[in-house]
């Protein structure tokens, strides 16, 4: 995750403009009470450690995502791997069937089929019973002619299917491995932000999580008012708003604990509006709108690939899952690089 001390890249984020400034007036004070290079120094070395966290927490969540692409798309081919499967064992059931109605036609025809028709013509009594008996066991060839080719249709069949699950279960096998590779990534990645985290003395670990709270704390600003675009938009910000305070959890979609893509997927959900797992797919998920058009229920999300999201409450704030030791929180909707703002 970035820093979210960035300055706004958009025309909403006129809090984060204060924020640079009164950065700007704080640092003008510091130079004219006297304080001194040499007085900044030992702060460089906490400075590059709060960004090397910042840069590992935005690589973790960036793998995150791909972890989250990953298992939902094992969870899709779980899925058809078990249709596949149930599809084969019925296809055998049927072969198996035939198969029986076509030994007992055959056992038949070997039981009786001992006599030469033309001799079995001449020795019968009754040659209009024989040419009745003739035209049935014609008859009952036909049907097994056209048995033996259904048969043959579908052994074609099953064998495609059989085929078909299996490159589907190599498939998954192989979705399997990357859920676990990113998975490895994201707790590697968490681990040393960690570790960097512990390496820092206490006041300057308690100024980054200061910084990263920026004071809001969870606490709801003063919206504007802004009506959001359609009811289940102003659901789905409602869910979001209820969500403020409960913690980051990497790979949870709720209800005690969220990533970036899982509160927004959870909060329309609870507006009964299915959407994907991913912010890259929330991005595709609904209309592109301009920043300056956004209202609450709206989805923002971040960066070049779109790998953080959240969603808009109105006043230049969204409601977003930072980051793994922060909650769900408001933050201006400029605190990084806007990607799109969706509505769905």
């Amino acid at each position: 995750m970035v820093s979210h001390r960035r300055p706004s890249q958009t025309g909403l984020a006129s809090s984060a403009r204060t924020t640079v400034l009164s950065a700007a007036a704080a640092a003008t004070a510091a130079a004219g009470l006297g304080a001194t290079p040499a007085g900044a120094e030992p702060r460089e070395p906490a400075r590059a450690t709060r960004a090397q966290v910042d840069r590992l927490h935005q690589e973790a969540e960036q793998a995150t995502e791909r972890f989250n692409k990953a298992r939902e798309d094992a969870a899709r081919l779980r899925e058809r791997v078990a249709h596949a499967q149930d599809s084969v064992a019925r296809g055998q059931e049927r072969i198996n069937r035939m198969r029986d109605t076509l030994g007992t036609v055959a056992g038949a025809q070997y039981r009786s089929g001992g006599v030469d028709p033309a001799l079995e013509l001449l020795l019968s009594a009754d040659p209009d019973t024989y040419l009745d008996r003739a035209a049935v066991l014609d008859r009952v060839g036909e049907r097994q002619a056209h048995t033996l080719s259904e048969l043959r249709s579908r052994q074609r069949d099953l064998g495609q299917e059989r085929a078909e699950a299996a490159r589907d279960l190599t498939e998954l096998e192989r979705s399997r491995a990357e859920v676990a590779r990113h998975k490895r990534s994201v707790e590697r990645k968490l681990a040393e932000a960690r570790r960097l985290l512990n390496s820092l003395p206490d006041a300057e670990r308690d100024a980054f999580d200061r910084a990263s709270r920026s004071g809001r704390d969870g606490v709801p600003p003063g919206l504007d008012g802004l009506p959001a675009s359609s009811r289940h938009a102003s659901a789905a910000a409602l869910a979001a708003r209820g969500a403020v305070g409960r913690p980051y959890v990497w790979g949870a979609s709720g209800p005690s604990g969220f990533d970036c893509s899982g509160l927004v997927q959870w909060s329309y959900a609870q507006a009964g509006v299915g959407l994907p797992r991913t912010s890259q797919a929330q991005a595709n998920a609904g209309r592109r709108i301009p920043l300056s058009e956004a209202r609450p229920g709206d989805i923002v999300t971040y960066r070049g690939d779109a790998s953080h999201v959240g969603m808009y409450m109105g006043n230049g704030q969204v409601v977003h899952a930072p980051y793994p030791g922060a909650s769900v929180r408001y933050d201006p909707v400029g605190m990084m690089p806007v990607h799109a703002v969706t509505r769905v």
